[in-house]
């Protein structure tokens, strides 16, 4: 390719990417010295916090699509959402608007005349408003329950048409409202991977316990045991480890190869396990994510660990490879 092409062709690029910052700079500066923008988000994230009913998005063009985001994101997030189109709803999916939900409408402008029916069908019938849009005197932002005004920044279209800039602070507003819901609510990971139970994302959320060997799978001795016991549990099992429980049956020591290595004479198997344990063994609990335990392994280059309850009763084993098959890396 030319160098004069691909040289436009980076500043092009570098144009745009620095204009969305710019963007995102601006509204971040609004928001730390305009108290009508902070006081509108709170009220934003109050309001929707209050509502019984589901979040009914909606925007036309490329807020159309902001908009779909918007809803996907609040929904995977613990606040119910979908997204209606302007059009769709004026030829009968008003209907899906109920009296407990809550509406928010997307228009840089804040005088879209897709969205006239539903901004009158929800003041008609008292279903509350958020607006988010660059208009504070708009129909839409002065007929709103409330109204998130952003900076009017300049689109990073060359023509100052196409909607880049102002798309990409659409969509920051709806992903610090469902940042802030989620936070308010104490959504946890546990929550998160309710909604989030496949692919990727769904391995990471996995709990260790889901991966865990339990019961008759377990390598287990009481202390006292001879090393003999020990080597058949590491060999039988194969987790290649045999954990030693005490006599209240909380785990108090891991037999491992590295072990064996470093107590290995003619009388090994003669010994009790106590001797040639590694006391304080590295465990994880239940209810850790599957990615944590993985971290774990490999920032202590170990391959197996141990599950213990709130007594410090061993209830399962992991190992790496269970993580590895679940996608868990």
């Amino acid at each position: 390719m030319d160098m004069i092409v691909s040289d436009a062709i980076l500043a092009s690029i570098s144009r745009t990417i620095a204009t969305a910052a710019d963007g995102l700079d601006a509204l971040a500066a609004c928001l730390e010295d305009e108290v009508a923008l902070r006081s509108s988000f709170v009220d934003a994230v109050e309001l929707v916090a209050s509502r019984s009913g589901r979040v009914v998005v909606a925007g036309i063009g490329k807020s159309g699509h902001i908009g779909r985001k918007i809803a996907a994101t609040l929904a995977s997030t613990g606040t119910s959402a979908y997204f209606v189109h302007p059009t769709e709803a004026s030829h009968g999916d008003l209907g899906m608007i109920t009296a407990q939900d809550l509406v928010i409408l997307l228009s840089w402008s804040g005088e879209t005349v897709e969205l006239g029916n539903m901004l009158t069908y929800a003041k008609r019938f008292n279903v509350p408003v958020i607006s988010v849009t660059s208009n504070p005197d708009s129909i839409i932002a002065r007929n709103s329950t409330v109204a998130i005004v952003l900076p009017k920044v300049p689109e990073a279209c060359p023509h100052g048409l196409a909607p880049t800039t102002s798309a990409m602070l659409q969509l920051a507003v709806g992903d610090a409202l469902a940042m802030a819901l989620l936070e308010r609510r104490g959504f946890s990971a546990q929550d998160f991977k309710t909604f989030h139970p496949g692919g990727k994302l769904g391995s990471q959320l996995l709990l260790a316990h889901e991966l865990a060997h339990s019961g008759e799978a377990v390598p287990l001795l009481p202390i006292g045991s001879p090393m003999s016991e020990a080597v058949i549990q590491m060999s039988s099992k194969g987790f290649g480890v045999v954990g030693v429980v005490g006599s209240d049956g909380d785990l108090v020591g891991v037999i491992t190869d590295g072990d064996l290595r470093r107590h290995m004479s003619e009388n090994l198997l003669l010994l009790t396990v106590e001797t040639v344990m590694s006391h304080a063994p590295r465990v994880i609990t239940c209810g850790m994510l599957a990615s944590a335990a993985m971290e774990m392994m490999q920032s202590q280059k170990i391959t197996v660990l141990f599950l213990i309850d709130d007594l410090r009763r061993p209830s399962g084993i992991l190992h790496v490879h269970d993580l590895l098959r679940a996608g868990v890396a």
